[in-house]
C-alpha cells in the first residue's frame, strides 16, 4: 500500500510542477507569496516537496529525510 500511495504522491508532485500556471491561477496571489516568488514558484516548491516526501515515504527513509527538521524543532527530539 505504501508503494501505491507513494507513486500517487509522486505523480501529484509532477502534476503540480507541470500545470503550475493553472494551479497558480487557481491559488491567486497573496502578499506573503511575493517573498518566495509568487504563486507559480509556490506550486513548484510544493510539487518538489510532494515528490521527495512521497519517495521517502515509499522507500521507508522518511526518518532520514526529516532528520534535519527534527534537529531544528526542539519537540522533535
Amino acid at each position: 500500500m505504501f508503494i501505491i500511495y507513494g507513486i500517487a504522491g509522486m505523480l501529484f508532485g509532477i502534476a503540480l510542477i507541470k500545470y503550475r500556471e493553472a494551479v497558480g491561477d487557481m491559488l491567486g496571489s497573496a502578499d506573503w507569496m511575493n517573498y518566495i516568488g509568487g504563486p507559480y514558484m509556490l506550486s513548484i516548491f510544493l510539487g518538489v516537496f510532494f515528490f521527495f516526501y512521497s519517495f521517502a515515504w515509499m522507500t521507508g527513509t522518511l526518518d532520514f529525510f526529516l532528520a534535519p527538521l527534527l534537529w531544528i524543532i526542539p519537540v522533535g527530539r
